[in-house]
């Protein structure tokens, strides 16, 4: 079956752990707001870090023309300082506490190391149990995707996709966006601690979309298994647009949270032709889980 009975009931102590990449120029308070949601609802741990492109630490200075670089260690303090005082700053407005690392209960914390790049937010992020991130739309302050492709290809983890307007409610009716690729059924694994709140899970298919796989159906059933109130729905995509169908199918079942494997296409490929994931990605109004 898609989905392993035991696997289902080890994801309950999911998400006790959030992290969140900070960099000093973007919009931060979506991501915030959306990581304060989960937290809220598992009483859990938020950890930010600062983060900045893979840029070397100094760059090369071109001589003639006498230019510095724009990301000396000093730069890299003073950004770093600045991503620290705006999340605390955030935390402490909504009353969350302090705590280290492993505390139990509604707690903030920061990451000490300094300014990081994608490459180490990859790797450190496999010890949380999800990471948030904004929508990478390409506009100016918005998460970049390179970090967020750092993320879903190399935590393992989870990822939130906070949209730029914070949602009222988190999960309350999830869609799940089935293509029946190894990817979204990650995606709904990591999902569970949330579908386990949830008040309606609906299970959307498109027609001729997809891969070779358990139908909608199939997957509604598993779920319903586990007690999860799931239902199966089918939806035309006469445009062939599976991510703009997506998105207008999931908003008009007042979907809260979506749920979608990332990237069954390679990136290469949707880079050049585009795909339902970077489509969403680059434009959705509603948090997105997705996993890779």
């Amino acid at each position: 079956m898609v989905l392993p009975r035991e696997g289902l009931s080890a994801t309950i102590i999911l998400m006790k752990s959030i992290l969140v990449p900070i960099e000093d120029h973007g919009v931060i308070e979506p991501q915030l707001e959306a990581a304060l949601q989960l937290a809220q609802l598992f009483d859990s741990y938020i950890e930010g870090i600062a983060i900045t492109p893979d840029y070397p630490v100094v760059l090369p200075v071109d001589i003639a023309i006498g230019v510095p670089s724009p990301i000396t260690p000093e730069n890299r303090i003073e950004m770093a300082r600045a991503c620290r005082e705006r999340f605390e700053a955030f935390m402490t407005t909504k009353q969350i506490s302090r705590a280290a690392a492993g505390t139990a209960g509604l707690s903030s914390g920061w990451r000490q190391d300094g300014l990081m790049e994608d490459a180490f937010l990859g790797a450190y992020g496999r010890v949380f149990d999800l990471i948030v991130v904004g929508r990478p739309d390409g506009s100016n302050g918005q998460t970049r995707l390179s970090t967020v492709e750092a993320a879903l290809f190399e935590t393992g983890r989870p990822v939130l996709i906070a949209p730029p307007t914070p949602a009222r409610s988190l999960g309350e009716t999830a869609v799940i966006a089935w293509n029946r690729s190894t990817e979204t059924a990650r995606a709904v694994l990591g999902s569970i601690p949330l579908l386990r709140k949830a008040k309606r899970i609906v299970v959307l298919e498109l027609d001729d979309w997809g891969v070779p796989g358990p139908s909608g159906s199939e997957l509604a059933r598993h779920l319903r298994m586990h007690d999860l109130p799931a239902e199966a729905i089918t939806a035309a995509d006469p445009s062939n647009r599976p991510g703009e169908t997506i998105l207008k199918e999931a908003a008009a079942l007042g979907c809260d949270l979506l749920v979608k494997g990332a990237y069954t296409q390679s990136r290469l490929r949707q880079m050049f032709f585009g795909g339902a994931t970077s489509h969403i990605l680059g434009n959705t109004s509603m948090p997105v889980l997705m996993a890779h």
